[in-house]
């Protein structure tokens, strides 16, 4: 069968080439060729493996219109997962070529350590790694990466942000939303408990820190997307980074709010971080930021003296909207870096 060149520039200039042929998706034979790209979901649902496709034809299999908005997809954006080359392709990726993995995914095992409620239906879980020949007890990640949780013995497998930084313990954090009737979060309602074993798998993902200066950093979280902003801000308050950083972080009413004794011990480690907590449907007593965190993001736009790099994480009518509300300040899209999710069952 007649295959087509493809060639992937990532965001720092390094370059990647392999075959694909018509009837294979560009994740699976790039998978073939050793070289794992980000991604998530594998059926373009999730958003994760976008990418700019600036030379050539293909065809874009089904997908889900939340994770590829109208406007990406019209410019050349596309799922790596379910695009289909019809020629050569040249391709733009928005990430480093450090978030490219050469060969395979990492497997272990780990021990849940806690698993806690840290708001109506969410949680905290807590995982260590069994230490191995390879790694030893070494949790080694970038901040803005998630990792695949899998039970044993049952078909069930859910992807989720880490909320802290890579360390030699072994130490694992994730903040979960359980979803109704979700596979993972009945398993984890009914049955996880301290001293069980979950398979891992990863890192993986593109989202994290960008190099760019001292630009100030704006963070604007929904929900558990709070966790891979968590890691960011934690790897700056580790290496003292002196970037100016705002956290946005919303909630439809103060009680969803979660965390914030975390946020607050953060803050004494990073005195420069502003924690601007959000809520959509206020209680009349309510004495922080009345409205959404992009409501919050396009209010400070306004008066902000540098343009920042902002980083987003939550569902896609945050991320559209907040995008959309940077753009209209004058943002460029280069400046921009989110990451969205959409609720598994």
């Amino acid at each position: 069968m007649n295959t087509h060149a493809i060639e992937l520039t990532t965001r720092d200039g390094e370059q990647l080439r392999f075959e694909c042929a018509a009837d294979q998706n560009l994740l699976e034979a790039a998978a073939c060729a050793q070289i794992v790209l980000p991604a998530q979901c594998g059926q373009g649902s999730c958003g994760t493996c976008y990418a700019d496709v600036t030379h050539g034809d293909f065809t874009l299999g089904k997908h889900n219109p939340a994770a590829l908005p109208v406007d990406d997809e019209a410019k050349g954006g596309t799922l790596l997962c379910c695009t289909f080359p019809q020629s050569d392709l040249r391709i733009s990726l928005p990430f480093d070529h450090d978030r490219i993995l050469i060969g395979e995914i990492k497997v272990r095992n780990a021990e849940i350590t806690a698993v806690d409620s840290v708001g109506e239906n969410t949680l905290r879980l807590e995982l260590r790694l069994e230490a191995n020949e390879d790694s030893g007890s070494v949790a080694e990640f970038e901040p803005g990466q998630f990792m695949e949780l899998e039970v044993p013995g049952q078909d069930i497998k859910r992807a989720y942000s880490l909320a802290n930084t890579g360390n030699w313990e072994g130490r694992l954090e994730f903040l979960i939303r359980l979803q109704p009737g979700g596979l993972f979060s009945t398993w984890l309602r009914e049955q996880a408990a301290v001293g069980q074993t979950l398979i891992v798998h990863g890192p993986k993902g593109a989202f994290g820190l960008h190099e760019s200066g001292l630009r100030p950093r704006w963070f604007v979280a929904g929900g558990t997307g709070l966790a891979p902003m968590m890691s960011m801000l934690r790897r700056m308050a580790e290496f003292q980074e002196p970037h100016p950083a705002r956290l946005y972080f919303g909630a439809n009413r103060a009680e969803d709010l979660f965390c914030q004794t975390e946020l607050e011990a953060l803050q004494a480690e990073l005195p420069q971080l502003q924690v601007i907590y959000c809520v959509w449907k206020p209680e009349d007593n309510w004495q922080g930021f009345s409205g959404t965190p992009v409501d919050a993001l396009a209010q400070d736009l306004a008066g902000a003296v540098v343009l920042p790099d902002i980083y987003l994480c939550g569902p896609p009518a945050l991320i559209d909207a907040a995008e959309a509300a940077a753009r209209a300040k004058g943002v460029p899209d280069q400046q921009v870096l989110s990451e969205r999710f959409l609720p598994t069952v």
